[in-house]
């Protein structure tokens, strides 16, 4: 047991664990009649407790019938119920008509073999026969058994296979290591505890990996290296496995993702915790090596710490005005940090960023600078120069202007790390990280003067927005948001300021965003140019033009580009850095920028649409990107894609990108009226018969949707867009019923999933704030206004404590998660609430 029990504590900190268990014999004990079994209730409430675990899995993998096993169990909230050896694996597993007609005829023939034998019973199960001889004399059991086999032998399409006192007839090829398989790949387990008794568990201690623990119930020879002698001692060994699952969660103590603020000057970006720490940066650019990395890393990623000396708790942090300066204020002192946009020329000051932090108080401050360059992976030394560090080894000029502070250097590894502590008599300090220049001079300004520009910088442009009545707050700092991701020198805007915040805590699902999707930029620009402002998307069509100009054809229009245009490197993974919440591997570039997404022509093509219905000026630069971007459409609509997803597995028809191609046309149609003043007859056909083509493949009469690729059966949010976008009138029944299905079987209260099918990836995700804003609009396009007000609400509830999104929300684990501040999510706040500010200028009876 002492091996065992080091095994079980080491596996209590996997990031994401399984456990599974069988029935009889393990959770109930072995009975004459199966019938009359009855689960163990201390067993059953230990399952309960570690199924209520953040990132914790609990599956019942029984031969048993699914629904069998329903009746034996009062509460089955959370725990995955697999019956028929994994034959069973959901209520959606149903046998066909053939397979129920031939287990019927076979049933017929085993109750005639067991009317032959004493102590015989036979089960019927969806996917099989059972022939039960437990209480049988051993003679009439091997009779029984002989005979019950010789008879399933007759039938070519039957599975045979002998269990426990049991011979099982099944009509399709089920074993529970399959099963085990199966779930660990569904719930994207890193780790799996596999406890069984009966001769059928052996496929399930086979497939256990190396790091797993398999373990065996009674005696009998077996696969597992463990072995326990009882149902008491399952029930012991659930109890010891539930606390150390529990410890280990509670001292990890996650901070949220959307608790974190972001600090930007148009060049890069910078993220700060909920405990004031700086820990996430990148420099010169967003999509550059991180100095700061703790983000992704428990300890050792980079961190720039300011608290007090004497700890005071989490600070209480805000934003000044309409800024991305950041107050975070304890009791005794308070820090403002703020990346330096002074005079309005942030992204003019080529290679330039300046990170400013001011401490000031009334007591001591305890200051830990701890860069670690290139995510950690380069040695990291600090040299005392004048009035600050430079840190050695940086391949652009890096220093800390630290006037007055005495620094004591610490070796940590191959870094190194520096500590200060300030007494109050000499505050204020101001920190200085200068990034792009080697000289510790004093800036021409006072820090004073350059905080009030930046300040200026930021609420001067977001005094000129229109903004919503509903919300105004919070629609104001997604805009604002929206500019801070925004790349100055170029125009192009940021999916997100950060890389592999996790999609499936613990799992694989970790993605660079630092880069430019001209869709999700499109999209933004768009978003922005509803609260009036015009001058992001004119330089992001400048910018998206220049690249399209640099194409041999601009059907070869790249789904995703650094923010200086240029196509992205290889996909690669950090094993430096352990991930938010163990979640591996962290990952650099984007192997989607490869991929076929044929959706993007369509928001660039509305986003001139946009221009131009709102009286802004319309270039013959802007007229020939449209035409570009339509003679993309015509060579290449008929193909198929990755899809706005990104699935990773074949190209398919997808609908939602299908119907962005009819979108792109639609609209280019509206630019023509503005610049020519009549239809093109060929556009006209084009958009019809794309409309034909959506209408009549990606429209499923069984499911009474829309679904997400021709010919499939599985919903896709994204496919809200045939109404919202007008290739049908929301009025229209199919329309109706997508919108039905999608809040049927995508919504989970505040949150609306993509999809819900098997992408090929392990584990699952959180729901889309984005897809959550759509169906908010559906809900109004379809007049369901108050509804959709009470939807947007909730929305806006999920905020940080500053007003950020990441892009997604789990409502079982009930946190934030993939990368942070995602524009998606800030695109939805701002499209939502001015949806909804419409609706009530209608007078469609919107309560304030």
């Amino acid at each position: 047991m002492n091996g065992l029990r080091e095994r079980l504590g080491a596996l209590a900190r996997s990031p994401v664990l399984l456990v599974a268990t069988d029935f009889d014999g393990t959770l109930a004990p072995i009975v004459p009649n199966p019938a009359t079994a009855e689960i163990d209730p201390a067993a059953l409430s230990h399952l309960t407790a570690l199924a209520t675990l953040p990132s914790t899995h609990v599956a019942i993998l029984s031969g048993r019938a699914r629904a069998d096993l329903k009746t034996r169990i009062a509460d089955t909230r959370g725990i995955l119920l697999v019956g028929s050896h994994g034959a069973e694996a959901d209520a959606l597993n149903v046998p066909s008509e053939g397979e129920t007609q031939r287990l019927n005829e076979l049933s017929v023939h085993l109750h005639e073999v067991a009317a032959r034998f004493s102590g015989v019973l036979i089960e019927r199960k969806p996917f099989g026969v059972v022939l039960h001889y437990r209480n049988a004399t051993l003679a009439d059991a091997n009779g029984a058994a002989e005979a019950a086999r010789a008879v399933g032998q007759r039938f070519d399409d039957v599975q045979i296979r002998d269990g426990a006192c049991v011979v099982e007839f099944m009509s399709r090829p089920a074993d529970k290591g399959a099963a085990l398989r199966s779930m660990r790949h569904r719930v994207g387990a890193s780790g799996v505890v596999f406890i069984g008794d009966d001769i059928t568990d052996e496929d399930a201690f086979a497939a256990a990996l190396g790091h797993d623990v398999a373990i065996k119930v009674g005696a009998g020879a077996t696969v597992a290296p463990f072995r326990i002698p009882d149902l008491p001692a399952v029930v012991e060994l659930l109890d010891e496995l539930g606390q150390l699952r529990r410890e280990w969660l509670e001292s990890r103590a996650l901070p949220s993702i959307a608790s974190h603020s972001l600090l930007s000057d148009q060049r890069t970006v910078a993220l700060v915790d909920e405990s004031g720490r700086i820990v996430w940066m990148c420099v010169p650019r967003a999509d550059s090596g991180a100095i700061f990395a703790d983000l992704l890393a428990f300890s050792g990623g980079g961190s720039f710490s300011i608290q007090p000396q004497v700890k005071g708790g989490r600070p209480h942090q805000r934003y000044l005005g309409s800024s991305c300066v950041l107050e975070s204020t304890w009791e005794s002192i308070r820090v403002t940090d703020y990346l330096d946009c002074s005079g309005g020329r942030a992204f003019q000051r080529a290679g330039r960023t300046d990170l400013i932090r001011v401490v000031e108080g009334t007591s001591a401050a305890r200051i830990t600078f701890a860069p670690r360059l290139d995510f950690g992976r380069a040695a990291t030394r600090l040299m005392p120069r004048g009035d600050g560090l430079e840190i050695e080894g940086a391949a652009d000029p890096l220093v800390l202007r630290s006037p007055g502070v005495e620094w004591s250097i610490e070796q940590d590894g191959i870094h190194q790390t520096a500590v200060a502590v300030v007494k109050a008599a000499d505050m204020p300090v101001v920190l200085e990280l200068r990034s792009g220049i080697a000289s510790m001079r004093a800036a021409p300004e006072p820090e004073a003067v350059r905080r009030n520009q930046t300040q200026a910088f930021w609420e001067g442009w977001a005094s000129t927005l229109v903004l919503p009545r509903i919300q105004r707050d919070l629609v104001l700092r997604s805009a604002i948001t929206l500019k801070a991701l925004c790349y100055g020198p170029t125009g192009a805007i940021l999916a997100a300021a950060t890389t592999s915040l996790p999609e499936h805590l613990g799992g694989v699902r970790n993605w660079d965003y630092r880069y430019c999707w001209p869709r999700d930029a499109a999209l933004a620009a768009a978003a922005l140019l509803r609260l009036g402002n015009t001058g992001h998307a004119h330089k992001l069509l400048d910018w998206i033009l220049g690249i399209v100009d640099d194409l041999a054809s601009p059907e070869y229009l790249r789904p995703i580009y650094t923010v200086s245009g240029g196509d992205l490197g290889s996909e690669g993974e950090l094993s430096e850095l352990s991930g938010y919440g163990d979640s591996r591997p962290v990952r650099v570039s984007n192997a989607a920028a490869s991929q076929v997404q044929l959706d993007v022509f369509g928001p660039i093509v509305d986003l001139v649409a946009s221009l131009a219905e709102r009286g802004a000026p319309i270039s013959s630069d802007h007229w020939r990107l449209v035409r570009a971007m339509i003679l993309a459409v015509e060579r290449r609509w008929r193909e198929p894609d990755h899809g706005i997803w990104e699935f990773r597995g074949p190209r398919a028809h997808h609908v939602y990108s299908r119907g962005m191609n009819w979108h792109a046309v639609d609209r280019a149609l509206v630019v023509a009226q503005h610049v020519l003043e009549r239809e093109i007859p060929e556009w006209v056909a084009l958009k019809d018969a794309i409309a034909q083509d959506v209408l009549e493949n990606g429209w499923n009469a069984q499911r009474g949707s829309f679904v997400g690729a021709y010919g499939a059966t599985w919903l896709d949010a994204a496919t809200l867009h045939i109404g919202l976008r007008g290739l049908i009138s929301p009025d229209d029944p199919r329309f109706l019923g997508t919108l039905a299905a999608i809040e049927r079987e995508l919504r989970d209260g505040d949150t609306v999933y993509r999809y819900r099918h098997d992408d090929g990836l392990p584990g699952g995700e959180g729901g889309f704030h984005i897809c959550m804003a759509w169906l908010i609009e559906a809900f109004i396009k379809t007049g369901r206004v108050t509804e959709a007000r009470e939807m947007f609400d909730r929305l806006a509830a999920l905020a940080g404590v500053t007003g950020l999104y990441s892009e997604q929300y789990d409502p079982q684990l009930r946190m934030s998660l993939g990368n942070h501040p995602q524009a998606y999510s800030h695109i939805a706040i701002i499209n939502a609430a001015v949806a909804l500010e419409e609706a009530q200028s209608r007078g469609a009876g919107l309560v304030m």
